[in-house]
């Protein structure tokens, strides 16, 4: 048995470290380490309830709407408030464009380039992967930034700037939308469509919506040889990466973008394990800190745990804790929100190959034409002199609230204890939290660790960790706040 450590990972949002056991160069096992306490959690204690809208924000400069979505629904249940439709259709659109920016700067700038290294020049597919995709120099950068910074201005109109909004509150939003506005977010919509339909695609964005079968895929990956996506198909079929960072945990998926009265139909909470769907019951997570640099406290829900640090505890391995659902790892992420959603492709591919670095990557690149297809249909809705904003009462009216959302890597959680109207204790579980957790107390290894092993590790580069690390994302500053 030998060890190696990996690490720095992660090319952006903090970094991830890994130490593995290897077998004949083979991963036996796995411990992944978030090396950062930021604290996020310890600073809003004491802090009036609202201010959670202006620091929770700022953990993240990648999914800080996704931050801001969860602390105003947590708000919303202190306040007893339920946004209007136009509040609601206008968070869901800021919202959407943050997840469908993060998903496009995942598959072009952080997963794509790996595949341009040497070390796969052996490979057909490889001198074209190169000069598509290689750091920098691809010739897919340029446009593809080009296409983000047409959405970002989207952002830029309804959410004032990006990152760390204030737009967003737990009565709806603070600004209105006027018809010229709507015009013009329908043309910048559109023209980042016509960038997904000619370059990502290669094909309308309604029919990838339909693609209900690994067929149909097969046949639009050999009539569009030269769209990005059918790119990764290509390679993923030459490597088979399906094959590839398997994890059998339970996927879970939190409310996402809620129409109508706090419903959320296009992409529902739920439970997903080995084909049957479940809800989502809130009152079995519990967070462990065995084998974190933070006291351990037990298995304890969120509403009641705390974030202590020890830095110098013993058996510890990484400043995140282990969140578990009924006592299991859980999974999240879009292909969580894929299966929940009865997705036929996904739930087909899933229920085949499993939850693999194949069915992760596609799943997530997949939901950008979803959601652009809804963002259409969210900004057509808006109803012009209508409400955006319900107002609160001068003094919260409940001390717990939870808010539940999905950011682009999956499912975020707010839980905020109050005493009268300031924070007792606030507690968050980010989607890295669940992906990237180290062992809980009863030494069950988090989604990552589980699906790294088996994998080959002694080769000097160890790309196939990397792919793996990779299709699960990891945004490590949320995760330690």
């Amino acid at each position: 048995m030998t060890r190696r450590i990996l690490g720095p990972l992660g090319r952006v949002e903090g970094d991830l470290t890994l130490t593995l056991e290897l077998q004949d160069g083979k991963v036996a096992a796995a411990e992944a380490t978030s090396g950062l306490f930021r604290g996020f959690e310890r600073i809003l204690v004491g802090r009036q309830a609202m201010d959670a809208l202006a620091i929770v924000p700022r953990i993240c400069g990648i999914c800080s709407v996704s931050q801001s979505v969860a602390a105003a629904r947590a708000l919303a249940q202190l306040y007893n408030v339920t946004p209007p439709a136009n509040g609601e259709r206008v968070t869901n659109l800021i919202h959407a464009v943050e997840n469908v920016a993060d998903h496009l700067s995942h598959f072009y700038l952080f997963f794509m380039p790996d595949f341009a290294r040497d070390a796969y020049a052996g490979h057909g597919w490889h001198a074209d992967i190169r000069a598509r995709f290689k750091a920098v120099e691809g010739s897919a950068h340029a446009p593809m930034l080009a296409a983000r910074a047409t959405l970002m201005r989207f952002m830029g109109t309804l959410a004032g700037h990006w990152p760390h909004t204030m737009v967003i509150q737990p009565g709806g939003v603070s600004r209105t939308v006027s018809a010229a506005e709507r015009v013009r977010l329908g043309q910048w919509l559109a023209a980042f469509r016509r960038f997904l339909e000619q370059h990502t695609y290669g094909v309308p964005l309604p029919e990838v919506a339909a693609w209900d079968s690994p067929a149909a895929l097969a046949d639009y990956a050999g009539r569009q040889p030269q769209a990005d996506l059918a790119r990764f198909l290509q390679l993923a079929d030459s490597l088979n990466l399906a094959a590839l960072g398997r994890c059998d945990a339970p996927l879970i998926a939190g409310p996402s973008y809620l129409e109508g009265e706090g419903s959320n139909a296009w992409s529902p909470a739920g439970v997903w394990l080995q084909g049957k769907t479940d809800v989502l019951d809130t009152a079995q997570i519990r967070e462990h800190s065995r084998h974190a640099w933070l006291v351990d406290y037990g298995p304890t829900h969120p509403f009641d745990d705390d974030t202590l640090p020890v830095p110098d505890k013993t058996d510890a391995y990484s400043w995140s804790k282990a969140p578990r659902l009924a006592g299991q790892p859980a999974q999240t992420g879009a292909i969580a929100r894929a299966l929940l959603r009865r997705d036929r492709l996904t739930t087909t591919l899933v229920q085949a190959q499993g939850s693999s670095v194949y069915t992760r990557v596609l799943a997530r690149v997949r939901e950008m034409a979803l959601l652009v297809l809804q963002m259409q249909a969210w900004l057509a809705g808006i109803e012009l002199g209508a409400p955006f904003q319900t107002a609160l009462p001068a003094h919260p009216l409940y001390a717990r609230g939870e808010g539940l959302t999905e950011a682009a890597r999956g499912m975020l959680g707010h839980w905020v204890t109050l005493d009268g109207s300031r924070i007792q204790r606030y507690q968050i579980i980010a989607p890295t939290t669940w992906n990237f957790s180290p062992r809980d107390s009863d030494g069950q290894p988090g989604p990552l660790e589980a699906a790294l092993l088996g994998t080959v590790a002694d080769d000097a580069q160890a790309l196939a960790v990397q792919h793996i690390v990779r299709s699960f994302d990891p945004c490590q500053v949320c995760t330690v706040q």
